[in-house]
């Protein structure tokens, strides 16, 4: 259509259509009114606003090769049913779903999937039950070391949502891929038991096994903050089945904020996790870009961790060296994170007087790397732990109240004191990092 015919068409609506009314009005209005329906008339439908179609992570768990003490209990994976139940973070209308078979040395099958809202405990409520598929299909076979997420789904589901997801499994492998430190409570059942609404009877384990993250579709300004850490950050200390970590208490603050309610947070804690070296789980530094870089919708890193690396020294030479390379190894993860444009935060160390893990050159070493966190510039910013945490009269020592009882992991109150401890201004928009 030339422009010369648009004008000719818009005119006779003027005179004859709905237009009609705009006859004596003063010219100059008539002709601004005429630029806004020109400009209009040659939008095309693709024009219009299309809704959000960025995925931002929402829940996550960092995996791991299971130990044999937490393996799955009795039947058994394979050709059983499993309901595991997790927390999001922020909530959205559309979601996928990520396993892994990463450490498995053969496939694992998964023959059907389910996701529902949980109802507590083993229930699901039923009118929110929907079958996951994988590329069309109701069934997926991971090979060993591989991964697989589910098609996008239409689910909705809201901020801090208990969401179930159930398994009917195929063959699987003997070494099996998971999350040993769930603080959350699944459920085995012997077969297919795929449409159960209630795991009546199920042996029950406080282990995730294959499932990995959900992401969701989540407007523009979204965004993932993820917690990198230890079983500090896993939730050592906190109540199982209270969604209570110190991550989960950082993202109940997050929801509460009107500016920061799009911000979710995704907990790659692993206990006994060293960031230098294989001990539980493999090295931080080993699994930064799986953990961190890969997750979907990442802004914002927070390390917590270390504190094993320094307290399974041997002696004073042992000590010395291995401060001195966290400090590289935090150097290393805050330039890869960098580079992804992703802002980095530093934790500093929790106060481990009294534990199995204090004294002597132990002491110093922990002493040099939480200066070095505070004082060194090369952090976006300190969330400054060990000061909210540590025992006024006693500064060595978690407080009290803060104390598991261990003098090393926080006590439930601890876990809300360290979410508590931090700034909801580091997760803003326009937020800078002072000069």
């Amino acid at each position: 259509m030339t422009d010369t015919t648009r004008l000719q068409n818009i005119l006779t609506q003027i005179h004859f259509g709905p237009f009609r009314n705009l006859i004596g009005l003063p010219t100059t209005l008539i002709a601004l009114l005429l630029a806004v329906v020109v400009r209009l008339s040659y939008a095309s439908p693709g024009d219009t606003a299309k809704p959000a179609t960025k995925w931002v992570g929402t829940w996550g768990t960092a995996e791991q090769l299971v130990e044999p003490n937490n393996m799955p209990p009795e039947p058994g994976l394979a050709n059983n049913t499993l309901r595991q139940v997790v927390c999001v973070s922020i909530g959205g209308d559309r979601l996928r779903v990520h396993f892994s078979n990463l450490f498995g040395t053969t496939p694992v099958t998964l023959e059907s999937v389910h996701i529902a809202l949980s109802k507590g405990e083993s229930s699901i409520d039923p009118a929110t039950d929907r079958i996951l598929s994988f590329d069309g299909r109701p069934e997926v076979t991971m090979a060993a070391g591989a991964v697989a997420t589910s098609d996008s789904l239409e689910f909705p589901i809201k901020p801090r949502s208990l969401v179930a997801i159930t398994i009917c499994f195929g063959p699987t492998s003997a070494a099996v891929t998971g999350h040993p430190g769930s603080r959350t409570t699944s459920y085995l059942l012997a077969g297919n038991q795929i449409a159960s609404v209630d795991f009546a009877g199920a042996a029950k384990t406080d282990h995730w096994y294959i499932i990995s993250g959900i992401d969701v579709i989540a407007p523009e300004n979204a965004a993932a903050v993820v917690v990198l850490g230890n079983s500090i950050t896993d939730g050592r200390g906190s109540g199982t089945n209270k969604q209570n970590r110190w991550p989960d208490e950082l993202a109940i603050r997050l929801q509460t904020n009107a500016a920061t309610q799009q911000v979710s947070v995704l907990n790659m804690g692993i206990g006994g996790n060293c960031v230098l070296r294989n001990c539980l789980g493999p090295a931080a530094v080993d699994r930064f870009d799986r953990d961190v870089l890969s997750q979907e919708g990442v802004r914002w890193l927070i390390i917590l961790e270390g504190i094993n690396d320094i307290g399974q020294t041997r002696t004073e030479e042992q000590g010395r060296a291995v401060a001195a390379k966290l400090i590289d190894a935090y150097k290393q993860m805050i330039d890869r994170a960098h580079a992804k444009q992703i802002r980095v935060y530093g934790a500093t160390l929790l106060p481990m007087g009294g534990s199995f893990y204090a004294g002597g050159y132990r002491d110093s070493a922990w002493g040099q790397v939480n200066k070095w966190i505070r004082t060194s510039g090369q952090f976006d910013a300190v969330i400054d732990i060990d000061a909210a945490l540590r025992d006024r009269e006693n500064p060595s020592r978690l407080m009290p109240d803060a104390d598991s009882g261990d003098h090393l992991h926080p006590s439930e109150r601890g876990h809300q004191m360290m979410g508590d401890a931090v700034d909801l201004n580091l997760f803003k928009e326009g937020w800078k990092k002072p000069e």
